[in-house]
């Protein structure tokens, strides 16, 4: 079993056990909370590009360092 498998049934786990909604909220939050790292994910990327917008000259200084590290390859 991989050590995400671990910590995903071990989070069902926790969230059945120690919520305190209703069993079928319980069961549906616990089943549904990996969703949160994906929502991570996304957030951390909207703010990136919304950074790129921000500061422009982000953009050139990453556009420089991966045509550095694409030629240095």
């Amino acid at each position: 079993m991989t050590s995400a498998a671990i910590v995903y049934i071990i989070g069902v786990i926790v969230g059945v056990v120690c919520g305190d909604a209703q069993p079928a909220v319980r069961i549906v939050h616990a089943a549904l909370w990996p969703v949160g790292i994906l929502a991570f994910i996304v957030t951390l990327a909207v703010l990136c590009v919304a950074s790129l917008i921000a500061f422009p000259w982000i953009a050139g200084v990453l556009l420089a360092a991966g045509v550095l590290l694409w030629t240095l390859r």
